[in-house]
């Protein structure tokens, strides 16, 4: 294994609330696949949740070293746990085309949050 890229995030939830408040699920949906938005509304704490994803998507574009260019898109990456709770990410579309050019293949991800803040560190490693 080699790791080709690291990528980290950190938000704030309140900003994460404030922007779900205020686009209603609209934001939620533009920003999670249907199977990672079922799994943040069966906690009590959907906001730490929902920011952690962010997070995470975001670190994973900074391993990509695309930002928010050309095709890439929030639901080009799924971000869902394994039966252990271990959070796994699948990218499809642009963002599973960039991956492959850059010889990665597979994204390990981290992610944690609290009552005021969420992080995600993505790490992007080839054979």
């Amino acid at each position: 294994m080699r790791i080709i890229a690291l990528g980290t995030d950190l938000v704030e939830n309140r900003r994460i609330r404030d922007a779900w408040l205020r686009h209603g699920d609209r934001f939620a949906e533009r920003l999670l696949t249907p199977a990672e938005l079922a799994y943040v509304r069966v906690y009590r704490d959907a906001v730490g949740r929902l920011a952690g994803r962010f997070a995470a998507k975001e670190a994973i574009l900074k391993v990509l070293g695309t930002g928010w260019r050309g095709r890439i898109a929030w639901r080009d990456m799924e971000i869902l746990n394994d039966p252990a709770g271990r959070p796994r990410v699948t990218l499809c579309g642009e963002c599973r085309r960039v991956a492959e050019s850059l010889g990665i293949a597979e994204i390990m991800i981290s992610i944690t949050h609290t009552e005021n803040f969420a992080a995600a560190t993505a790490i992007g490693v080839g054979d």
